[in-house]
């Protein structure tokens, strides 16, 4: 039996639009709004996702968006307009696995790429597959890549609280966690900055 391993532990005090949003759009379970708590919780192996979940939908009045069996992870997201309500779903996980924030992973930022001034045919390729808003030829794309994935959904609320860009693409499951966010060569800047000073502040053990 393989050892239980609490991947990914994000807590988000304050959705931005368009990342709550992009949740939104691609969850399967309750629709969260901008405005709301949320946490993000990976773990290994993937099916003790239901323990968890059940755990957390039990001790607090939170509703899940995602609850996602992969190959390698399990990831569950809840969210409430209280954001104490997503504290103590959270605190019971932790409490009834015997862990603490700091027994996550710490995040680790595989890749980072700064375009400047995207082409159009490349803005046509990412907007074939983006689930965000359009990518548009002329702005400027910032994409990170970090593991384990879950992280990159705090990181690109950061990123939204930071400057005003575009949230073109966020895809937080699987073993690497990818986000495409646009705009001008400033803002990006910003919000790139604001993204990768979120996850070098967060404690964990290494992966």
């Amino acid at each position: 039996m393989a050892e239980f391993s609490l991947r990914t532990w994000a807590f988000i005090d304050r959705m931005q639009r368009q990342a709550a949003a992009h949740v939104a759009a691609t969850c399967q379970g309750d629709v969260p709004v901008a405005g709301m708590s949320e946490l993000f919780v990976e773990v290994a192996p993937g099916n003790e996702v239901f323990r968890v979940a059940d755990i957390a939908l039990k001790a607090a009045d939170v509703r899940p968006a995602l609850q996602i069996v992969e190959r390698e992870f399990g990831l569950l997201e809840i969210h409430s307009a209280q954001q104490a309500e997503v504290i103590a779903a959270g605190d019971a996980i932790l409490s009834f696995l015997g862990l603490t924030e700091k027994d996550r992973v710490k995040p680790k930022i595989a890749s980072i790429q700064f375009i400047t001034n995207v082409s159009p045919y490349q803005a046509q390729l990412l907007n074939k597959w983006r689930k965000g808003s359009l990518m548009l030829p002329g702005d400027s794309l910032f994409i990170l890549e970090v593991a384990p994935a879950a992280y990159v959904s705090l990181a690109a609320n950061e990123a939204e609280k930071a400057a005003t860009i575009t949230l073109v693409e966020n895809r937080a499951v699987g073993r690497f966690g990818r986000m495409f966010i646009s705009g001008t060569e400033s803002e990006v800047k910003a919000a790139r900055d604001a993204a990768v000073e979120a996850l070098e502040q967060l404690t964990g053990r290494d992966g």
